[in-house]
């Protein structure tokens, strides 16, 4: 079952979040994630299994440029995880037609998503998808004295 977040789900998706982006601070991803649920741009929605939360994906309308794209807003996929028990059954593919109906009801008619350039899994999964590749970058920084 596939279905739109609210607050009750918070939980659940704090803690997958955590999962995908081990690195981030779980009190600042729980309070990230609340913010994204009341924001009426941005949607979560949930698979759920037998009453189990099994993944999720978040999207959001973008004002600003997307590469590749030659409108605005554009939907653009956020995130998207699923536990691993649960890979490859079709989970990942109708959470993005999810957020792709989403993104649509919200007058967008270009749809966004990008990935870590050496994230192999998620490249093809994005490909798999009806993505396109538009670009690749990399991006730098330093430290100014």
């Amino acid at each position: 079952m596939i279905r739109k977040c609210t607050i009750n789900d918070l939980k659940n998706l704090t803690e997958m979040s955590i999962k995908l982006w081990p690195n981030h601070n779980i009190d600042e991803m729980y309070s990230e994630i609340a913010d994204i649920l009341v924001n009426e741009n941005s949607v979560y929605f949930i698979a759920e299994e037998g009453g189990i939360a099994i993944g999720f994906a978040q999207c959001q309308i973008r004002s600003d440029y997307v590469e590749g794209t030659s409108k605005s807003p554009v939907g653009y996929l956020e995130a998207i995880y699923i536990e691993e028990d649960y890979r490859l059954k079709n989970y990942g593919s109708i959470l993005v037609r999810a957020c792709e109906e989403w993104t649509k009801e919200n007058n967008c008619i270009e749809f966004g998503s990008d990935c870590e350039i050496e994230n192999t899994n998620s490249y093809e999964f994005h490909l798999k998808m009806g993505f396109k590749e538009a670009n690749r970058i990399i991006c730098f920084t330093k430290k100014l004295d």
